[in-house]
């Protein structure tokens, strides 16, 4: 069963990863913690025109990806139109069709072994949409368990796969200011809004506001994606996190 922890520990062994085969062992892992079959992390583009323009891993059949592929869908599938607008993320069995060709790519991908699913999205200004799915085989159910697992792991994830896509982003972020950088740090090992207060002579509300800036600066919507980002930019290190 998902659990917080295993959600932390996905998203450190994320931020170690150098390449796409570790990053798809990582999902497959998450994949196994669900009970699903599949995962895919994806820019919603089309990959037969433009290769090279977004990241994408997976472990769909090929046979389906060849047949998604060829039919252009990476910007019309139901799903990724879902996830466009959506932010933090549906099961596909709550998802409402709304052109006839839906329903005939729903029945493809169940054709090819691919029955519910769920997809967290992944928004970034000045970047193609992109998102991160989990599958299970048809007769089983995406879960709301699951679902939260995969919000807690999706943008890690998705981050991990543009840096290993595209390296010189790792260079080029902002820096938080030393406060900031403390919280954070804290934070990252597991410390409470209070505690971090008392630790640091700050207010709670104190503390609040440097995280909630220093999760501004690296555009970060939680606390996992902000330290998983600090952490690729060399704002703080392993170290700092396991030093007691």
């Amino acid at each position: 069963m998902p659990t917080m922890d295993a959600a932390h520990a996905f998203a450190l062994d994320v931020s170690r990863v150098k390449d796409k085969a570790g990053l798809a062992d990582l999902l497959q892992e998450a994949c196994s913690r669900m009970g699903c079959s599949w995962f895919a992390l994806s820019h919603h583009i089309d990959f037969m025109a433009d290769p090279d323009r977004g990241v994408r891993v997976h472990n769909y059949p090929e046979e389906w990806a060849l047949w998604f592929d060829e039919r252009r869908l990476g910007v019309t599938d139901p799903v990724h139109r879902e996830s466009q607008r959506n932010m933090s993320g549906f099961l596909w069995h709550d998802m409402k069709t709304e052109r006839p060709e839906d329903e005939v790519i729903l029945a493809e991908a169940r054709r090819h072994g691919i029955g519910d699913g769920l997809t967290v999205p992944a928004h970034l200004p000045g970047h193609a949409h992109g998102s991160v799915s989990f599958a299970w085989k048809p007769g089983s159910s995406a879960s709301a368990d699951a679902l939260q697992f995969a919000r807690m792991i999706g943008g890690p994830a998705f981050d991990a796969a543009r840096l290993i896509a595209y390296p010189d982003l790792a260079h080029i972020g902002p820096r938080l200011t030393r406060r900031q950088r403390e919280v954070l740090i804290w934070a990252a090992k597991g410390e409470s809004v209070p505690r971090i207060g008392l630790r640091l002579g700050l207010s709670p509300d104190t503390v609040r506001e440097h995280l909630r800036n220093a999760r501004q600066r690296y555009e970060a919507n939680g606390g996992i994606t902000l330290t998983v980002r600090a952490l690729y930019d060399g704002d703080i290190s392993f170290e700092d996190i396991a030093k007691r």
